[in-house]
């Protein structure tokens, strides 16, 4: 069973910049897709970025160029280091790990942009 340990959001004046990590425990496939979604108050789930094993990015147009989704596959690790945040980033933010046999969530972590 797998399971996401996330961390690093909180509260950031708009421009600031915040560094999320998720970390991956338990057995699952080496070739896993790993990223995040990130959910408004009263918007549906969205895709902010995702990353494979071989390091091939997707990113939102809303974070494009303001966001860098990177990975340690040595540590299981997947981080999102977000830049020049604004006030419409507020939002939870969940990691996801993706196999063929779908996707595992973490439980979330508030990033708060506000001055």
């Amino acid at each position: 069973q797998v399971q996401l340990v996330e961390s690093g959001g909180g509260l950031v004046q708009p421009g600031g910049s915040l560094r999320l990590s998720c970390a991956a425990s338990g057995r699952y496939l080496s070739s896993a897709v790993m990223g995040w979604y990130r959910q408004a108050p009263g918007k549906e789930r969205e895709l902010a970025a995702q990353i494979t094993r071989g390091g091939t990015t997707d990113y939102a147009g809303s974070v494009k160029g303001r966001f860098t989704i990177s990975r340690d596959n040595a540590k299981n690790t997947v981080y999102l280091q977000m830049n020049s945040l604004k006030p419409e980033d507020t939002a939870v933010y969940f990691c996801f790990l993706r196999t063929v046999s779908g996707p595992t969530w973490g439980q979330g972590t508030q990033v708060t942009v506000s001055s």
